[in-house]
């Protein structure tokens, strides 16, 4: 039976080392354990999509070049073509034997950085939810352009857990969670139970991965809980291997991994766009009183405040805004390109053209960063 439209998902993103066996050929059982869990929480009604990796790990084994693995873009995207497939179908048979159905969903950049492709795809999740279908998800590999790509899946995660207005994302992994050091180095390393804020210190603790198999790292899922924390949705991140854990998760148990609480103010779904889906084309950099004047109050950046351009960009594209330092404390759209910004850096409102838009960027297209 559908479910009422508008209910909060859990949104569960797992990656190729935790569905991948020794050899990197995927694992049926650990998507059966996944599927399982799955299945314990639709039955007592909640509405759950799943971002997964590994198709180009099951691509591979059909190619006969699990041995000898190629590097090549062209390559690896004919690779996911062929897994694709492959992987869907153990997740339909998975899903299947606990009386669930899922449905194929695959995403690129521009299904968030286009308006319109953005609400086609939320349409189409949300309408799959109703139906009680679990979407699967993953990343449009075989034909995405490799300058604009997720990269991994832990931020798209991020991105469809707001598209979705969920209400938790589950990051799985191969460790318990983020740790106070690399534990192939310190022994002594333990779990950091719970974040109240993503900083500086964090980030660094964040590691990269140690299994060859995962695209992503500690680094990317603590990035993936920061845009979640942003999106007002709590996130976890945690082992996949760990009895129970989605339901813990949902309970928030503690010790089930590292949960990242989400902040009071969270970001309209464009200001999250522009902030965390749209890859940067240059850098605006400010005096200190545009700096104080666009942190302090919701204001536009105008060309009076702009002391310096980097990059090559058109009206539209994505920069981001430095202060004196080079620190980078804001991101936005620009309204004009880099070189009639060079142009106007210093002139106040008054000597400006008087038929064009005056604001470098507009408030409405800004986005201070912590």
């Amino acid at each position: 039976m559908p479910a009422k439209s508008g209910e909060a998902a859990i949104v569960v993103k797992i990656g190729t080392s935790s569905i991948t066996d020794a050899r990197g050929v995927i694992s049926e059982a650990a998507i059966a354990k996944l599927c399982t869990e799955v299945a314990g929480l639709h039955q007592r009604g909640e509405r759950v999509v799943i971002v997964t990796s590994g198709a180009i790990a099951a691509g591979l084994p059909a190619l006969g070049m699990s041995d000898d693995p190629p590097t090549d873009a062209p390559t690896l995207q004919a690779i996911s073509a062929v897994g694709q497939s492959r992987l869907l179908r153990v997740y339909d048979d998975a899903l299947g034997r606990n009386g669930l159905v899922g449905g194929q969903v695959l995403l690129a950049p521009l299904d968030f950085v286009d308006r319109k492709q953005y609400l086609h795809a939320r349409q189409t999740l949300s309408r799959l939810l109703d139906l009680r279908v679990v979407p699967v998800v993953n990343e449009n590999d075989a034909i995405a352009d490799d300058e604009v790509r997720f990269g991994d899946n832990d931020r798209l995660a991020a991105l469809v857990a707001h598209l979705v207005g969920a209400s938790l994302l589950v990051l799985l992994t191969d460790i318990p969670g983020l740790l106070t050091a690399d534990p192939r180095l310190d022994s002594n390393a333990s779990l950091i139970d719970e974040i109240v804020e993503v900083d500086q210190a964090l980030e660094a603790v964040a590691g990269r991965s140690g299994n060859p198999r995962g695209s992503g790292g500690m680094a990317s899922k603590l990035a993936a809980a920061k845009i979640a924390a942003w999106s007002g949705v709590r996130a976890v991140i945690a082992a996949a291997d760990r009895p129970g854990v989605l339901d813990e998760a949902v309970a928030g148990v503690a010790g089930v991994g590292t949960i990242v609480r989400p902040r009071d103010r969270r970001l309209s779904a464009r200001k999250l766009w522009i902030a965390f889906a749209v890859g940067a084309s240059g850098t605006v950099v400010v005096d200190d009183g545009a700096r104080s004047a666009l942190v302090d109050r919701p204001t536009s950046l105008l060309p009076a405040g702009v002391i310096g351009v980097e990059g090559s960009f058109d009206a539209d594209d994505a920069v981001e805004i430095a202060g004196t330092d080079g620190r980078v404390f804001a991101k936005g759209l620009v309204r004009h390109p880099a070189a009639r910004i060079k142009e106007w850096a210093g002139l106040r409102t008054s000597a400006l053209p008087p038929d064009v838009a005056h604001e470098v960027v507009h408030r409405d297209d800004l986005v201070v960063l912590p």
